[in-house]
């Protein structure tokens, strides 16, 4: 199986966009190269496998630091191309960064998962992974003070 390549140059960053797409198919190719590049300027990094030539699996993470947990790895995305899931490319990936976590001295690894995203669930759960805490959110737009 291929190692993971870090995503640093736009070509690199396009390579992954029709599998990002999947998990998020909000985003345009320009959109998504834009993105990206404004969010490694925050300390997110993009990685992906290349299978048979074509990017079948990626992530973005950040290493962050907070109270509750200390250093952590956060993963913001993690997909495999659908026609290409269960062949080991997401577990090649999740344990590269499980890796890559440890050897930047983090404590934990994180990640949020879509409540309808029951297959990534298994994935996880499978994958050793643990439902610690729920994630709130609330919309900002059309709020009143």
């Amino acid at each position: 199986m291929s190692q993971p390549i870090i995503a640093e140059t736009d070509a690199q960053i396009a390579a992954c966009f029709s599998t990002m797409a999947e998990l998020r198919p909000h985003l345009s190719q320009a959109a998504f190269l834009e993105r990206v590049k404004r969010q490694m300027t925050q300390g997110y990094r993009l990685v992906y496998l290349v299978f048979e030539g074509e990017c079948v699996a990626c992530a973005g993470f950040r290493i962050l630091e907070n109270l509750a947990w200390g250093k952590f790895l956060y993963v913001d995305d993690l997909v495999t191309r659908e026609t290409s899931r269960g062949r080991g490319f997401g577990s090649n990936l999740l344990n590269w960064l499980l890796d890559l976590a440890q050897r930047e001295g983090c404590a934990e690894l994180h990640l949020d998962s879509g409540t309808q995203r029951t297959g990534a669930h298994r994935f996880y759960f499978k994958s050793g992974m643990l439902v610690k805490s729920f994630h709130f959110s609330a919309a900002l737009t059309g709020r009143r003070n």
